[in-house]
């Protein structure tokens, strides 16, 4: 029986294909079950590295404490080795709370569907920016692209690990700041887009927003970029401040792309400072 054309249709139904599987894309290590008695192994492995995570870093990186100076010296011997011992789940965990984080202060979901093999730089980034990054080098760069909630938008979040020192990382952040390198649409990082997920068709053109954190308690640096999920291209990419100022009227910005990109930056960065304060926690009783 053929519907009349002014019949009602029926909602549409939300579907977000199934993750890639990790074990096809990534070489970290998946979460494990958390015993009482493997305590020590548990927060060995949900942390980055030993190194990362002693208490006098904690309270460097968490308090600003200078007393922790020769800590955080080791701190960046030890995390140049010691990226690869993190979990998947730890790193990138499957969903990702944004209170707050949207236009307008408006709630976000964000939920991973796909994690990239660790690389190094001249793989996942563009040739500019991984010139932009030589002096600090890379020692591997890691990430995961995420969907927001309604499957609108797509956004990939890295972390590049350096083999900087702390007045290294300082030199880079100073330089970023001052020149203005976390603007330029030719230093946008790349996308990573996952054959049967919403982020199938999110290449080089469909960059709409990003942003590029060069932290200096730690040898890394945080980014993420974000686009539309149906696959359309962007003539005028924002960098994520931009996009987020108010009166910001194209595309990415209407769409709040750039908080996308920001929020899911701030949120993975926050959670590798979780992971300090957790292991600060542990040592400390």
């Amino acid at each position: 029986m053929t519907p009349r054309p002014d019949a009602p249709r029926p909602p549409a139904q939300l579907w977000i294909p199934p993750e890639t599987p990790a074990e096809m894309t990534t070489r970290l290590r998946p979460v494990r079950t958390r015993h009482p008695a493997r305590t020590v192994g548990a927060v060995a492995a949900v942390v980055l590295g030993l190194g990362l995570i002693g208490g006098a870093v904690t309270g460097t990186w968490l308090t600003g404490d200078s007393s922790a100076d020769t800590a955080e010296g080791n701190v960046y011997a030890e995390v140049r080795t010691a990226w690869h011992s993190v979990p998947v789940d730890t790193l990138f965990p499957r969903t990702l709370d944004g209170d707050g984080a949207g236009p307008g202060g408006a709630d976000r979901v964000w939920t991973r569907i796909a994690v990239a093999p660790d690389s190094d730089c001249a793989t996942a980034l563009d040739p500019l920016l991984t010139k932009a990054l030589e002096p600090v080098g890379c020692a591997r760069v890691l990430r995961a692209t995420y969907t927001d909630a309604t499957a609108s938008s797509v956004t990939t979040v890295g972390m590049v690990f350096t083999e900087a020192d702390e007045k290294g990382m300082l030199a880079l952040h100073n330089r970023f700041t001052t020149e203005s390198l976390g603007e330029r649409t030719d230093l946008m990082p790349r996308t990573f887009p996952a054959k049967g997920t919403v982020s199938a068709g999110f290449g080089d053109e469909q960059r709409a927003s990003w942003t590029v954190e060069v932290v200096t308690e730690a040898p890394v640096v945080v980014y993420a970029v974000s686009g539309f999920a149906d696959g359309r291209a962007v003539a005028d990419p924002q960098p994520a401040d931009e996009a987020q100022a108010e009166g910001a009227t194209n595309a990415p910005a209407q769409a709040g792309l750039g908080h996308e990109a920001t929020g899911l930056a701030e949120r993975i960065e926050k959670g590798l400072r979780g992971a300090v304060g957790e292991k600060g926690t542990e040592e400390s009783r």
